[in-house]
């Protein structure tokens, strides 16, 4: 196994002490510029870089963040939206030369533990937090911690029950980006009844969500405004795999009174689910309609293609990066909005049948 260089073979090689070879790797007085020039030089020769413990330990950046997914690890395999996330992330950090810390684990209580480890140990110089809950401890415990953080999908206003957002107008404790899920759901729902549906089922993800949550709610409110029956349009919770979106799928359509429309929280789930419409004999979306809440490449090349809500998925990872960038550089907390997805219509919805 090959050694790592140290300050030890630098000063070897560069006939210098190890005292000077600190002094030039570090930025400080001590040595002329020509020597700190050789020195420079002699390290990138033998591939020496800086040790991040005794860097955190000398007070100094770890030059990492951190990413903890508190999920199911079977969900994360087959779901794009996060590997379109993480690429916008690591677009930005990249680009700065930083790295990602990522862990999965099984709970929320599992990740703050890992939050508090890694702020004890110094291994990240800030953290990038997913997946906001209701009531959600986080912000609270990072704010306390003095870690710096970026809540990624926390909503921009206040009274969210998420948690942490300082109340009576004083801002949010950590900085958020967000994307409106109200006015998502809400132009679904329009598109859907436009057409004519009045049975329309949401298939949600994990309840403890936050933005299931306000999925859920924006349904709702906007069957409500349409004079919808609430037993008609509902919402029923999954864990966002596409084993659970077919069991779903399999469930409501056999109510007496099934669903003429679905909506999917993911691409999968509703591939998923087109699937089991098709074993079942059917139509889509001559008999069922169908809408999945992230457009990726398994929406456009099912057949029939998935009406979906479009986002720049990679670019909401890139927005939370450059937060919280912003933040490491001394910036103050605050919410940020990404675009409003856009509904694009494609062959998977239509009217629903005469009969109905």
């Amino acid at each position: 196994m090959a050694r790592r260089p140290t300050i030890k073979d630098i000063a070897r090689r560069a006939g210098v002490s190890e005292s000077a070879v600190s002094f030039a790797l570090n930025g400080r007085p001590g040595v002329s510029e020509q020597t700190r020039a050789r020195i420079r030089r002699v390290a990138e020769e033998l591939g020496w870089q800086p040790n991040s413990a005794a860097r955190a330990l000398s007070g100094e950046r770890s030059g990492a963040v951190g990413l903890v997914l508190a999920r199911p690890a079977h969900t994360l395999g087959v779901e794009s939206f996060f590997l379109q996330l993480v690429s916008g992330i690591q677009e930005v950090l990249s680009a700065e030369r930083i790295a990602l810390l990522f862990q999965v684990v099984e709970d929320i209580e599992a990740e703050c533990a890992v939050h508090r480890r890694w702020w004890a140990e110094r291994r990240v110089d800030g953290v990038l937090v997913v997946d906001p809950r209701t009531n959600d401890p986080r912000p609270e415990l990072l704010a306390g911690l003095g870690l710096p953080a970026v809540l990624i999908g926390g909503y921009g206003g206040e009274g969210d029950g998420e948690g942490g957002d300082g109340g009576g107008g004083e801002g949010p404790s950590v900085s958020r980006v967000w994307a409106d899920d109200t006015r998502a759901m809400t132009e679904v729902l329009d598109h859907l009844h436009g057409l004519g549906h009045r049975r329309i089922v949401h298939i949600a993800g994990l309840p403890g969500l936050a933005h299931t949550a306000r999925r859920v709610a924006a349904l709702r409110a906007e069957a409500e405004r349409l004079g919808l029956p609430a037993g008609q349009v509902r919402s029923v919770p999954t864990d966002y795999s596409d084993t659970e979106g077919a069991a779903a799928t399999r469930r409501v359509l056999a109510e007496p009174e099934p669903p003429t429309a679905l909506v999917y929280d993911n691409d999968v789930m509703a591939v998923a689910g087109s699937a089991v419409a098709a074993e079942l004999g059917i139509p889509v979306p001559g008999g069922l309609s169908i809408v999945a809440w992230d457009d990726s490449a398994l929406c456009r090349v099912t057949h029939p293609r998935l009406t979906a809500l479009v986002r720049d998925t990679a670019g909401f990872g890139r927005l939370a990066a450059e937060e919280l960038l912003a933040v490491l550089a001394g910036g103050p907390p605050r919410a940020r909005e990404s675009e409003l997805p856009r509904l694009e219509p494609r062959e998977s919805t239509s009217p629903p049948p005469a009969a109905y």
